[in-house]
């Protein structure tokens, strides 16, 4: 299968696409989002990478034709997960947070939590394909990111968030001058995921009311997330104070604990050579 059938793509305007993976039919399919700037073009996050993601890019024109559009082209996961990290060894220039560079750089497929099934995928992408030989590809970060970094597409920057709870190196991308938030999975309009290996409870909580801050101070009024449609500022600081005021309940505290208990037995056995 191509790229160009794999992928699907739709413009929103001011040189923003999103892009999914067609035949990856998954509450875990993840958003791709293609940002493009004056002087930098960004990729946020890449999906499974089974499939050339450049070559899309590149055969659908959508960093614009000539040789005056030949930005360099920067590839970032919000977080580890092989969701949203398969593709970034398919790009020269990468960038993940500090907290996960080794997991990245290792292809540790236990915190990058690869979980994939045939039943997910509805056409192979290639002949005799088998999702339990699905591995996420090691690939060394050129770009490593911190709290407070800026990502200069030179017309438009992106503000680096740290958010952990869903991850330890759970990042946001906030355009502050747009009031745009690519949230990633630490905030989608959804289950909110705290029980895979290197979630945080507590972190999350205090990311959330980071959220909730943000919308407070009217700094926020789209989110586009890690995994289904984007949505609002009163969006998201419901979906936000609704974890903050559930997590720290009894019957929270223990679902955590059991999914917890679960997914990291399961991811074990689902990748026996991993580091872990």
């Amino acid at each position: 299968m191509s790229a160009a059938d794999w992928y699907a793509h739709k413009s929103l305007g001011d040189g923003l696409f999103w892009i999914q993976e067609r035949f990856y039919q998954s509450e875990n399919r993840a958003n791709i989002w293609l940002l493009r700037g004056s002087h930098q073009d960004v990729v946020i996050d890449t999906g499974l990478g089974l499939r050339s993601l450049p070559d899309y890019i590149d055969g659908e024109g959508l960093l614009g034709e000539g040789p005056q559009r030949k930005n360099p082209l920067l590839a970032i996961a919000t977080h580890a997960h092989f969701d949203h990290s398969g593709g970034l060894h398919q790009f020269q220039q990468v960038g993940v947070h500090s907290a996960e560079v080794d997991a990245v750089a290792n292809g540790d497929n236990f915190e990058t939590a690869t979980w994939l099934s045939d039943r997910e995928i509805a056409e192979a992408p290639s002949p005799g394909w088998r999702a339990r030989n699905y591995k996420v590809k090691a690939v060394q970060p050129t770009h490593i990111l911190q709290e407070g970094d800026v990502i200069n597409l030179g017309d438009r920057q992106l503000n680096v968030l740290h958010m952990p709870g869903h991850s330890r190196g759970s990042i946001c991308l906030h355009d502050r001058d747009n009031k745009m938030l690519f949230s990633g999975d630490v905030v989608y309009d959804g289950a909110m995921i705290d029980w895979l290996p290197y979630s945080h409870v507590s972190d999350y909580i205090s990311s959330c009311e980071r959220l909730v801050g943000l919308v407070d101070s009217e700094q926020v009024d789209q989110v586009l997330p890690g995994h289904y449609n984007t949505f609002g500022a009163k969006r998201l600081h419901r979906i936000a104070s609704s974890y903050i005021s559930r997590a720290g309940t009894c019957p929270a505290k223990f679902s955590t604990f059991a999914w917890g208990t679960l997914a990291g037995v399961a991811l074990r056995a689902f990748n026996p050579r991993c580091a872990c």
